[in-house]
């Protein structure tokens, strides 16, 4: 096997040490368990855990209680009231879609040489494919994403670190080259007794390997149930182990923006206004006149629990007369204007799309048969933000590709270490077709064919689709020769007659 761009060297120092001034006396472990305990606590790594929650589902409205003021101003909470707890997620929508409009179709390779475009095709297969679309959508609700290359039964394979569960170092303040990073996931363990216990894994990822720890009392402690190393370990002929490490550590990370902030940032307010609007609704739908406020004149007893559940058992009330006073109950109505608010849920909806920078499927704009302008108008907003996606991810598949060509190199398809190649994101964008295939047709003989057959919205393999029509074109060329040396050969034998008609017998012209 050959060994490009690999080495077997150990570990240097942590530049990120004297980045941080760290003191001079303080171990490398022990400056790491100080970073993790600061991580674990930050603000960064509380929104990245939030927007993956909000995502699921898992909102603040879900911990909403019903209060009233008590005796002594303070608040306290009341579980006889309608306490409804409403999620409408348009923030899980608006990252579907945000994923979806980038990621949604398959990521295209575009190069020169055919080899390496074929080699590239076995790689990013339909898997890795769905890890890229699953990377799109963690960078957005973390704001950054992971992804580590390894070697999964001599294949190269590929693996999505969530943001929350890597701290990295890095070595410069752009965040674009790695000192190390401290990889941190829970591992569900059985005790002695049968019980599910939480170990906290803890992998080193530095130049020289992985070194791997348990996360026990704010200490690292060394795993001894997992070995630590290089990155790769092969048997010669002979059997004997050879330790190979990558010339760059193998994790290359995914932004969202440059910002790495993850898009819950800009709607959680909005999102948690419209639960808590939804939530109101529902609440003052529900509230009748056996939960609601009753005002009593004349009640025939003295305990208000007794009289509610008498009323909430037998739907009446006893009343009397005292002093010239008829006893009734009145009702203090709660009138829910749903107007109101429909008016104000339409407006947290909108808000939310216009500041996660998403489209309006349902907007006044795709009625009817909407032409192209209007459909680039209604995606303006999140074509702009894929932009800025885009590069961060662009930078990002630099990186990754430089992996690729080294796995390839290794393993003998070819170096393809000089050659050029592009990552295509194919945008999943409504068109509309007519419009798109009449321009087609008006471009023929002003741009090439290529050209033409890329932009066509019924193809999405332009390379294939040229060679079915070479093969059309080939095929009608030999249809014809066929058809000419039919034709050569019917008329050859109807000539053939006329040429050679002579007289029978050989005679001459009788006078």
């Amino acid at each position: 096997m050959k060994t490009l761009n690999l080495h077997t060297k150990a570990p240097t120092v942590l530049m990120a040490r004297m980045a941080m001034q760290i003191k001079p006396g303080m171990t490398d472990k022990e400056f790491l368990e100080h970073e993790i305990k600061a991580w674990l606590a930050s603000p960064e790594r509380k929104k990245q855990i939030e927007g993956d929650a909000y995502y699921e589902g898992k909102q603040d409205i879900l911990l909403r209680k019903r209060t009233v003021i008590g005796e002594k101003g303070e608040l306290k909470e009341v579980e006889n009231l309608p306490n409804n707890r409403v999620v409408d997620n348009q923030y899980a929508k608006m990252v579907d879609q945000k994923a979806n409009y980038l990621c949604g179709q398959p990521v295209t390779f575009d190069t020169k040489n055919k080899a390496f475009g074929e080699a590239l095709t076995k790689v990013f297969n339909k898997k890795v494919m769905r890890v890229i679309r699953i990377v799109a959508e963690r960078a957005l609700t973390g704001g950054k994403v992971w992804v580590f290359p390894y070697y999964n039964e001599n294949e190269l394979a590929f693996a999505m670190f969530p943001a929350q569960d890597v701290l990295p170092l890095w070595a410069d303040t752009e965040h674009t080259v790695l000192d190390c990073a401290v990889h941190l996931f829970p591992v569900y363990i059985y005790n002695e007794n049968n019980e599910e216990e939480v170990v906290l894994k803890v992998e080193i990822i530095h130049g020289g390997g992985i070194d791997r720890y348990i996360w026990e009392d704010d200490t690292l402690v060394v795993d001894n149930d997992a070995t630590s190393g290089p990155y790769l370990t092969i048997l010669d002929e002979k059997g004997k182990p050879t330790a190979y490490n990558w010339e760059r550590i193998p994790l290359i990370c995914f932004k969202y923006n440059h910002r790495e902030q993850p898009l819950l940032c800009r709607v959680k307010c909005l999102q948690d206004a419209l639960n808590l609007m939804l939530s109101n609704f529902l609440n003052g739908m529900e509230e009748d006149v056996r939960n609601t406020v009753l005002v009593l004149h004349n009640y025939d007893g003295e305990d208000l629990g007794e009289f509610r559940r008498n009323l909430a058992t037998y739907g009446a009330v006893k009343v009397r007369s005292f002093e010239g006073s008829n006893g009734a109950v009145d009702t203090l109505e709660i009138s829910v204007n749903a107007e109101n608010y429909k008016t104000v849920l339409e407006l947290l909806k909108k808000a939310i799309i216009e500041n996660a920078r998403g489209y309006d499927a349902k907007d006044e704009r795709m009625g009817g048969t909407p032409n192209q302008m209007n459909i680039l108008s209604m995606y303006s907003d999140i074509d702009l933000d894929a932009n800025g996606m885009e590069t961060e991810f662009q930078a990002a598949f630099e990186d990754l590709l430089w992996f690729v060509r080294v796995h390839l190199a290794n393993t003998g398809v070819g170096d393809f270490t000089n050659e050029d190649v592009t990552v295509i994101f194919n945008r999943d964008i409504l068109v509309n077709e007519s419009e798109a295939i009449d321009n087609c047709g008006k471009s023929a003989g002003i741009i090439s064919n290529e050209t033409l057959v890329k932009q066509h919205p019924w193809v999405d393999d332009p390379e294939e689709e040229l060679e079915r029509i070479a093969a059309e074109k080939l095929k009608a060329v030999e249809e014809a020769d066929q058809y000419r040396a039919a034709f050569m050969a019917t008329a050859r034998k109807t000539q053939e007659p006329a040429a050679g008609d002579k007289t029978p017998g050989g005679g001459g012209v009788n006078e």
